[in-house]
């Protein structure tokens, strides 16, 4: 067993009774020296003069809540260290962070664990030292509280939301490379020409005068019944007197909902008379932005259920009946007291990955409860089943059904009809019936709205019903494969800016209609254009793969950069060494199938290619661009 100990200044971030010590945090956005991925490198040690508990003590502990991490086994207290940060770093929310490495040095054990949002790891990591700790006192651990600051920590970040990272853990499992633009505020997806950047299930390519549009509910109504699609019957009004009129007009029961909005915030259905006409006409003033005019929509509320139909690019993927939040009696619990046990329930735990948001309990709950005799104080029968909401909103508690095997074949081709008329990658649409196996022909069917930006989740992790992998046909509408969404890149381990300047010049006159960039520690350059060089090394690459007309990178990764920044990108197609550190030769781990690796230590020269090896030495006064340049041909 391996007993990791302290360096010579005996505690550096231990504190008085600490038997461990974790120091020289590092956080890499990408590859890196000890993990091919995004991580948090530390430094773990066992401080001088301390003594843990033997280490079957620690792993009786964490398999007390990880059962399965009982079962394996560790070589050194870091081992079982690192295996627990990446456990823990699941959140409990299943996550996709799995990877770790652990590398043995004198005094200290140098761990890496793959990481997305550095102040959430961060404090992964210090959780799980005060675990140790606790452990070492025989002191209780009380991790509920802890757990849930950490998984809100992530789910407010800009990978936490639903739909953002079910894009993003399938884009990394097929090897589609993402970064996130903090600029602008979006996430890209691929590198250079290969592109596209976006927010959630809006890209750069759809068009915002579409997307806007369905924002537009009024105007997006009428123009889906110029077209012949069924929508119910409605006005626009400006105040409640125009609403009492419009509804008298059409006929109880209506429904009521602001012009511009979403994810059902101010929406009111099954309106039955003026009283309850009038609270729902404040609940959809309230729900209009303050820049946006105070129009409200009032229309024929629809007998039936609630679904989403889901197309992208064009082709109908999908379909989710949705369920507004209700409660079962216990006969013992107040409707209060049902929500608070539901929500404890792990489906509801409103993670990226849950299937259910928790109940919300607001203005709009209490007046549906009023509207039923009930109130939260009311105690249910066994068995009884209240609804909550007369809306099936999944953002405050409703339950989403897979429904996309029970669709009519007419509905497909209408909600594909409605698609072909909007630029748009995704569209959903959400309609009203009783029984969507049933042609919307038949009658009884309306569109209520369409969405512009909708999300996945529901479709992804139901709450009922198999899965449909949308965010898969959403990311395979730009890319068949991870390869299809890169660019070829070289990477060299030093290179001049002359040396540079020749490469470019090289590969411009094989192919004068691309646009190379092209960065080393002094110059960066788009084809023979030098441009700004930033401090922020990586940020130079990020831009260069953010040009949206870049045929080719080219970058120069020494070893104090690796091992300061580490790589802002994972994979070469053509690596070239010049006499490369034991660190430079990560360079060469992170190469695809077919790539050209050439290395030259002193006068010798071995190129790898396709699973060959050429080895020769250079001549008296061969110049070592002369070997490289020859194998940028095999590359693009």
């Amino acid at each position: 067993m391996v007993q990791e100990t302290s360096t010579d200044l005996v505690r550096i971030n231990a504190r008085k009774t600490d038997v461990f010590d974790i120091f020289n945090c590092r956080y890499y956005v990408g590859s890196n020296p000890y993990l091919d991925t995004g991580a948090l490198v530390f430094d773990f040690a066992v401080v001088e003069n301390r003594k843990p508990l033997p280490i079957e003590d620690y792993i009786t502990r964490v398999g007390d809540r990880y059962p399965h991490l009982r079962e394996q086994n560790y070589e050194s207290y870091a081992h079982l260290f690192a295996q627990t940060v990446s456990e823990v770093g699941k959140l409990d929310m299943n996550l996709h962070f799995h990877r770790w490495s652990v590398k043995p040095h004198s005094k200290y054990t140098k761990i890496a664990v793959q990481a997305l949002h550095e102040r959430t790891i961060r404090s992964v990591v210090y959780l799980v030292w005060d675990w140790f700790e606790a452990i070492n006192q025989d002191d209780d651990f009380f991790w509920d509280d802890q757990l849930v600051t950490l998984q809100n920590r992530f789910r407010q970040s800009v990978y936490g939301g639903p739909t953002v990272y079910a894009l993003l853990r399938t884009a990394y499992e097929k090897g589609i490379p993402t970064f996130y633009l903090w600029d602008e505020g979006l996430m890209q997806y691929g590198w250079g020409k290969k592109h596209i950047r976006g927010v959630a299930t809006t890209f750069n390519c759809d068009s915002h005068i579409d997307s806007d549009f369905t924002t537009r509910k009024d105007d997006c109504k009428a123009f889906l019944h110029t077209l012949g699609f069924p929508v119910p019957q409605g006005e626009i009004v400006y105040s409640q007197k125009e609403a009492r009129q419009v509804a008298k007009d059409i006929g109880y029961p209506v429904a009521v909902k602001p012009v511009v909005g979403h994810k059902g915030i101010g929406v009111t259905a099954d309106i039955k008379d003026v009283d309850e006409l009038e609270v729902a006409y404040d609940r959809a003033l309230e729900a209009i932005p303050e820049n946006e005019p105070a129009r409200i929509i009032v229309e024929k509320s629809i007998k039936g259920k609630d679904f989403r139909l889901l197309c992208v690019n064009g082709r109908f993927v999908a379909a989710t009946e949705r369920h507004p939040a209700s409660v079962v009696g216990d006969g013992d619990s107040t409707i209060w007291e049902l929500i608070q046990k539901e929500n404890r329930k792990a489906a509801r735990l409103d993670s990226p990955t849950s299937p259910m948001s928790k109940i919300i309990v607001d203005d709009a709950m209490e007046h549906y409860l009023e509207e039923q005799r009930l109130s939260l104080k009311t105690v249910l029968d066994k068995g009884e089943t209240v609804h909550l909401r007369k809306v099936a909103n999944l953002s405050a508690g409703g339950m989403s059904i897979n429904a996309t095997h029970t669709i009519h074949d007419d509905n497909i081709i209408l909600a594909q009809d409605i698609a072909q008329y909007f630029r748009l990658t995704c569209l959903g649409i959400d309609v009203i019936t009783e029984d969507l196996s049933e042609s919307w022909k038949a009658g009884n069917f309306a569109i209520i709205e369409i969405n512009a930006a909708p999300g996945v989740m529901m479709h992804l992790n139901p709450a009922v019903g198999e899965s449909v992998d949308v965010p898969s046909h959403i990311l395979e509408t730009f890319f068949k494969s991870g390869l299809d969404a890169r660019i070829p890149i070289m990477t060299f381990n030093k290179i001049s800016v002359e040396e540079l300047q020749t490469t470019i010049d090289h590969i411009l006159l094989q192919h004068p209609e691309w646009t190379i960039g092209a960065v080393c520690r002094d110059a960066v350059f788009v084809n023979r254009s030098q441009k700004v060089l930033r401090d922020d090394y990586n940020s130079n690459i990020q831009s260069l793969l953010r040009h949206p007309k870049l045929d080719l990178l080219i970058a120069e990764y020494p070893e104090d950069t690796l091992e300061e920044d580490g790589m802002f990108y994972q994979g070469s197609n053509l690596v070239v060494l010049d006499n490369p550190s034991e660190t430079e030769m990560m360079l060469a781990r992170d190469v695809f199938d077919g790539s050209t690796v050439v290395i030259k230590k002193e006068k010798d020269v071995s190129i790898r290619r396709k699973g060959l090896i050429e080895d020769y030495t250079l001549g008296e006064d061969e110049p070592f661009t002369r070997v490289y340049l020859k194998e940028i041909g095999s590359i693009l």
